[in-house]
């Protein structure tokens, strides 16, 4: 109490209620805090900050890859598609995770204990005796249950009785402004699970979005012809980038995935066989 009426008289009965959660914390060692330092900490926060390679890292499962588009001109007539003399650009630095590997961690993670592994139909049964069906859920919807009754009615090999479940995945890609002025922005592509209640998924403290890759934002064209793009060559070369950022989200083990599904301890203890399916991906005009 001596902490919340001296000092500032700004803290609440809230914030103090928090110090002493961390008080309380397991982790929380008071030994740590007995050389303790405003400024070296917060100078610590700062470098950690500033490191460039922070927010990707490695053992977080980021992986940095590069793309080869080609790079056509106006006006301008190739053989084919395949053409050698057609000029291409290495794109650098694509930041993305597998698909696969967030399967993984989201479905052994504690929070698929409240997904829905098994669709279901809803009805409501109306006051002039209509039976309607209501349309609410990913995970009630007429999609989930062609998908869930499609990967069930595949051949099992023998021994397999695991049961089968579908990841309904949901994808978004959309370039976002970061600030009101200066045109600092990002091209995310990120992912929700149908599975999960689009309750929880609308609640930005749920956790229930989860970062696929940024698309890095290329203008090279005025180097490779001596002038600028049109607005629709620009479009498609922005195109063409998705498309080939897409070749190496699906690779070959989310391919394999989505043919023989992946076994998974999920948070209930019961190994299941996880078969992805795109359900919904919503996306710019560009990305098309």
């Amino acid at each position: 109490m001596c902490w919340q009426y001296s000092g500032s008289t700004s803290k609440s009965i809230s914030e103090l209620n928090r110090l002493w959660s961390y008080i309380k914390d397991p982790l929380f060692n008071p030994a740590d805090e007995l050389s303790f330092s405003h400024d070296r900490e917060r100078k610590h926060i700062e470098n950690y900050l500033q490191d460039d390679s922070n927010p990707f890292r490695a053992e977080h499962g980021w992986r940095r890859s590069s793309v080869e588009i080609p790079l056509i001109k106006e006006k301008v007539k190739f053989k084919s598609e395949d053409d050698p003399n057609i000029p291409t650009i290495t794109v650098e630095n694509v930041v993305h995770r597998s698909i696969t590997d967030i399967i993984k961690a989201v479905f052994e993670d504690d929070i698929s204990a409240t997904f829905h592994m098994t669709p279901f139909q809803q009805f409501w049964n109306t006051s002039d005796d209509r039976v309607l069906n209501v349309y609410s859920e990913a995970y009630s919807s007429p999609e989930m249950l062609d998908a869930y009754e499609q990967i069930n009615s595949l051949p099992r090999e023998a021994g397999d009785s695991y049961e089968r479940v579908v990841a309904s995945l949901m994808l978004w890609s959309d370039a976002t402004q970061l600030a009101n002025f200066g045109d600092a922005s990002l091209w995310p592509v990120y992912l929700f699970f149908g599975n999960e209640s689009k309750y929880t998924r609308g609640k930005p403290t749920s956790g229930a979005c989860h970062h696929v890759a940024y698309i890095p934002t290329v203008d090279v064209y005025i180097k490779v012809y001596g002038e600028a793009s049109t607005d629709e060559m620009y479009t498609h070369c922005k195109r063409e980038l998705i498309h080939a950022i897409w070749k190496l989200l699906l690779d070959e083990d989310f391919v394999k995935a989505y043919k023989y599904g992946i076994l998974i301890r999920c948070a209930d203890g019961i190994i299941r066989r996880v078969f992805p399916r795109f359900f919904t991906y919503s996306a710019d005009y560009p990305e098309k």
